[in-house]
């Protein structure tokens, strides 16, 4: 059930194309701290209830990053289809909500949309302010003229960074050595892959990771060559220098690290009992319901709310939106994430609250005390 309260939703819109067979939603949660900015997803199944927990989850998640946007998602109905219908798609999309563009809503990626899709959403709507996560060098038609500019792509790992970073942080303030410590992910997409990289890089071992089809483990950590699978975006199952297991049961590995980088509600009432890993960083949007997350939280394992750990794309989409260099982007990324992080886990250690609900607290107050600016100023 969606929830209408104090902070919103201020716009819940369905979409739909009989032209196209387009069917979508759009929620503008919560403008106060600014324009609504939440990527675009393309999934068979979403909801619009689903959009909607997303776009509440992006409301906070750019107050507590300290960047003035609000809350907003979006979501396509994908049945799946070649690149020609999902150019369609997207750019009925991007027609059916333009009067909210970009006043109201900014696009970006999410599931299943990168570069390309952003690109074909601004050209459509014939603006680069319409999205971000756009290619770095980029040209769309503008009412007959080209027009070009310089984009920040998710392609380039901003958020895969930010979850890596916000894993370290977790570690060094549990007291757990950082190099050795093994790894489990779930997803193996942009987010997953770069998280990957980033965390071997600092030492860590990743032992265990799954797309949607294959899970690969080695008790002796994964090769970093598995990353060039996911620059050719190829499946996992092509590797064969791993021992192959089902998807779910990277869940199970003996971890102290676990990355859900994937799909909502990944991590439910089926597996949750067979996490064995002392430390969660939620890399993926809302990898479980709050009520899974307390359960686990009551058990002992530390959890890093997604909108904590994978602020790296929005952090990604204010640095775009600002002008900043590829580096610039990359040095706010881990400065913000690592900062936020570690003030979560002190609130949550200091106060004796779960890290979602610290940092609930922190993002909550931003918002109330911009509602209470603009009440007082009407």
């Amino acid at each position: 059930m969606i929830q209408h309260d104090e902070f919103g939703p201020e716009h819940l819109l369905e979409v739909y194309d009989k032209a196209t067979g387009m069917r979508g939603f759009l929620v503008i949660d919560n403008i106060v701290l600014g324009v609504g900015k939440g990527g675009i997803r393309m999934t068979p199944d979403v909801t619009l209830h689903e959009v909607w927990r997303l776009a509440r989850a992006m409301t906070f998640k750019n107050a507590l990053a300290g960047i003035p946007f609000g809350g907003a998602k979006g979501g396509i109905i994908w049945p799946g289809g070649n690149l020609r219908k999902k150019e369609k798609y997207m750019r009925s999309y991007a027609r059916a909500i333009k009067p909210f563009i970009p006043k109201k809503y900014i696009a970006g990626p999410d599931v299943a949309t990168g570069a390309r899709e952003m690109r074909w959403f601004a050209d459509e709507l014939h603006s680069l302010r319409a999205s971000t996560g756009k290619p770095q060098n980029i040209c769309i038609d503008v009412h007959g003229h080209k027009k070009c500019g310089n984009g920040l792509p998710h392609e380039l790992g901003s958020t895969g960074l930010g979850v890596a970073h916000s894993a370290k942080t977790a570690l060094k303030f549990m007291g757990i050595p950082i190099i050795g410590s093994r790894v489990a992910i779930h997803g193996f997409g942009n987010v997953g892959s770069f998280a990957f990289k980033h965390l071997i890089e600092m030492g860590l071992k990743v032992v265990a990771i799954a797309d949607r089809d294959t899970g690969l483990y080695d008790k002796n950590g994964l090769s970093p060559e598995l990353f060039n699978l996911a620059e050719r975006r190829r499946p996992l199952k092509e590797y064969r220098k791993a021992e192959h297991i089902k998807p779910d049961d990277i869940f199970m590995s003996s971890t102290e690290v676990l990355i859900p980088a994937s799909v909502t509600d990944v991590i439910n009432k089926n597996n949750k009992n067979t996490i064995k890993a002392r430390l969660i960083v939620e890399g993926g949007n809302i990898p479980m319901s709050e009520e899974i997350e307390d359960e686990l939280h009551r058990k002992g394992i530390i959890i890093i709310p997604d909108f904590v750990a994978n602020s790296g794309g929005v952090i990604s989409s204010y640095a775009e939106y600002k002008g900043y260099t590829p580096r610039t982007m990359l040095k706010m990324v881990e400065r913000k994430v690592t900062e936020n992080t570690l003030r979560v886990l002190k609130i949550s250690k200091k106060n004796n609250l779960s890290p979602r609900e610290a940092a609930f607290n922190i993002a909550k107050a931003a918002v109330k005390g911009r509602l209470s600016d603009s009440r007082r100023a009407r």
